[in-house]
């Protein structure tokens, strides 16, 4: 008689120690339990729900979809669209494009020659700071880029990319046509339900191929006008500007299809981009309003922790008192440690914005205690983590983006003689208090 499983909630995507945690067994016993089903992976991997539901019945349970994390985050977003469409205040807003594409397939040139050509308001001087979003401007209008980077190390930072972008811009380049990176971003796209424009760049180049680029993009079931179908594809040269024009006007008229809107008065809500650690003034972030006007000395939320609006920025690194919806800012005010992909949430007092990051914080630590775990068998797997010969790794990065990718990238290093650990993490150089405080945590 078959004994009955244990459900499980588990999310959609977790590393390999947070499963054991889950399951309540040592780690080692779900690595093994990974390479009996053939996958090779170290404590630090990222795992799917479906591997995890396999690992998790082998090992007694029956693993449900817990999306409750996301499905915060996605309400969040979801409630400032609606409030915007309902609002008597709403006008029409800029649209927000993300670029995707190959690593060499002439994203960044396309994006440099957009910012040097149609910097908004043609301001000499173009860009003078590093931010994560930027403004252009075609017949009058703004458009709001995204400058997500196009490794695919960064896959995490596009998909959140993508949670909040109008259009996309799937980037092949004529000489060399479709990439993995190419079908990566086309499914990225495609997952977050994003209407998209397909630009084929270097045409310039005397290997340019795109009757080969239709085709593939074809394979990939995606059909150009050209060929009785509805995508949209754009020639352009980052060398020479052709088609630049026309690949914007195609991204307004993508864009006025959605009849995008938002409240141009009410209190501001937005989502954080990147995140900078700045030794003059500590973390600064660039954050992207979605909703509402954003004002110099407005209380917040964002994620767990609250603050003030101390100073905020453009791309051109002009202060600012007030900022509308679209608009990407540089602002100053954190009192924690903020994450790339939080929603930012001003409120009516410094009070209010307390109760409601302690309310926030309140949820996350039961979510936690649900899945927490002191069994003697933790510690067991953990003392004998501790005497392998591990690789303890102090990492430290200027932005938030750059930190989650290359703790991916470590991740994906295997090696028989122990694993890649990281024991500290966070923005800024490496101090002595790093090193004494990731030194007292090697063992636990």
């Amino acid at each position: 008689m078959n004994e009955e499983k244990k459900t499980i909630q588990l999310p959609s995507i977790m590393t390999v120690k947070d499963l054991a945690d889950s399951l309540k067994v040592p780690v080692t016993q779900v690595i093994k339990q990974l390479l009996s089903n053939g996958i090779l992976a170290s404590i630090n991997d990222n795992v799917d729900f479906e591997t995890a539901a396999v690992v998790a019945y082998d090992l007694g349970y029956e693993a449900q979809a817990d999306a409750s994390v996301e499905k915060d985050k996605e309400d969040e977003i979801e409630a400032v669209k609606a409030a915007a469409v309902a609002s008597k205040n709403a006008v029409e807003r800029a649209p927000i494009v993300t670029i995707m594409g190959h690593v060499d397939h002439g994203k960044t040139s396309l994006l440099d020659y957009i910012r040097k050509s149609r910097v908004a308001a043609g301001e000499s001087g173009g860009i003078t700071q590093h931010m994560g979003a930027y403004q252009a401007e075609h017949n009058g209008r703004l458009i709001t880029f995204l400058d997500t980077p196009g490794h695919e190390a960064f896959s995490a930072i596009r998909a959140q990319g993508a949670r909040v972008t109008d259009v996309v811009v799937i980037v092949v380049a004529a000489d060399e046509g479709i990439k993995p990176q190419t079908i990566e971003a086309i499914e990225l796209t495609r997952a977050a339900n994003v209407p998209f424009v397909v630009a084929v760049t270097k045409i310039d180049k005397p290997e340019a191929n795109m009757q080969r680029v239709k085709q593939e993009l074809a394979a990939q079931n995606i059909i150009t006008e050209e060929w009785g179908g509805k995508d949209v594809l754009v020639g352009v040269s980052s060398v020479s500007g052709q088609g630049v024009d026309d690949l914007l006007e195609m991204i307004l008229l993508t864009a006025d299809l959605q009849e995008l809107k938002a409240d141009a008065e009410g209190l501001a809500t937005g989502i954080m981009i990147e995140v900078k650690h700045d030794p003059k003034v500590g973390n600064t972030g660039t954050l992207l309003i979605q909703n509402g006007l954003l004002k110099v000395g407005d209380p917040f939320v964002l994620g767990l922790n609250f603050g003030k609006i101390r100073s905020m920025e453009d791309y051109h690194g002009k202060r600012l008192k007030e900022a509308g919806p679209s608009t990407p800012v540089k602002i100053a005010g954190f009192t924690g440690n903020p994450q790339a992909g939080e929603i930012l949430q001003v409120t009516e007092s410094d009070k209010a914005a307390r109760d409601l990051a302690a309310s926030k914080a309140k949820r996350a630590t039961s979510r936690r205690i649900a899945v927490s775990d002191s069994d003697l068998s933790r510690l067991t797997a953990q003392i004998k983590a501790a005497h392998s010969s591990n690789l303890n790794i102090i990492l430290k990065a200027d932005v938030q983006g750059s930190l989650e990718a290359i703790k991916n990238q470590l991740a994906k290093i295997k090696t028989d003689k122990g694993a890649i650990r990281i024991v500290s993490e966070g923005l800024g150089n490496i101090t002595e208090s790093d090193v004494l405080g990731a030194a007292g945590r090697r063992l636990s």
